[in-house]
């Protein structure tokens, strides 16, 4: 039997933060999935910029 409990995982969408404030054209952003129950605040990774050509930190948006 199956159970009735509400999904763990959700996709979140992580934005980079040093591109927006450089003023720069485009967008860095990754789609992901975190574990609500595990992490109910919002993530911060650092990931590769394609534009910037770097390392940068990326939050996670709504």
């Amino acid at each position: 039997m199956a159970k009735k409990t509400k999904e763990a995982r959700i996709q979140v969408i992580l934005e980079c933060t040093e591109h927006k404030e450089s003023g720069m054209p485009g967008t860095s952003r990754y789609i992901t999935t975190k574990n609500k129950k595990n992490t109910p605040e919002r993530l911060e990774i650092k990931k590769y910029n394609p534009i910037l050509k770097r390392m940068t930190v990326h939050k996670e948006i709504k």
